[in-house]
């Protein structure tokens, strides 16, 4: 019974250093994104062999981010979404969800632009992607976005766009704490009148 009982203490420190690793990551990455492991386990107060213990290399500890990412971001995508919801609304509340969860997002962007065949990253952000070119695609067939350009082009710019927000807002040479004034202008670049724009964006924050 003894030894039975003190594997749970072993249990519990094992998922506080993955933990404890996967969040040092997440940071590590944002800021330097050719972070080696040897880094990452100092700056999580770990020695190297518990590392490897989690992660047996690099790929393994980024697909874990991703998956980790991913699922932030598409929890905070379906919380926000709402039944009913028109194009406009639906697009506001994903950008806003999207702020909310900024590091995850963030950091699976980045990760992706610096590893484009990981499967992984792929794969954490497809949902939240398809749901965005859905609904742009639906906005533009009802003559709510502007469709100069196909939905999924649309989608892809407009990531772009929040992703250099994102940045200036964690740099703080810009501070849009709600997200609120970066919404506002994803909108305005899909074709919606900023006026218009500013007032769906009050609208779904207050609601």
């Amino acid at each position: 019974m003894t030894a039975v009982l003190g594997r749970f203490p072993q249990r519990s420190n094992a998922r506080s250093n993955r933990t404890r690793i996967l969040a040092t990551a997440r940071q590590q990455l944002l800021d330097h994104p050719d972070a080696s492991l040897d880094s990452i386990a100092q700056a999580a107060g770990v020695v190297r062999r518990t590392l490897y213990g989690h992660f047996s290399n690099r790929q393994a500890l980024v697909a874990a981010l991703a998956q980790e990412a991913g699922q932030a971001l598409q929890q905070a995508v379906t919380t926000a979404r709402m039944p009913g919801d028109d194009p406009l609304e639906a697009m506001a509340r994903m950008a806003l969800a999207a702020w909310d969860v900024g590091d995850h997002y963030r950091m699976l962007v980045s990760l992706e632009r610096r590893h484009p065949g990981e499967e992984s990253i792929r794969a954490a952000l497809a949902p939240a992607r398809e749901e965005a070119g859905a609904t742009l695609q639906r906005g533009q067939d009802e003559g709510v976005f502007a469709d100069h350009v196909p939905a999924p082009a649309l989608a892809l710019a407009l990531e772009a766009l929040m992703l250099a927000l994102a940045e200036a807002n964690a740099a703080s040479t810009w501070v849009d704490p709600t997200g609120e004034a970066a919404t506002i202008e994803l909108l305005a670049a899909a074709g919606v009148a900023p006026q218009v724009a500013a007032l769906r964006v009050r609208d779904v924050l207050h609601r």
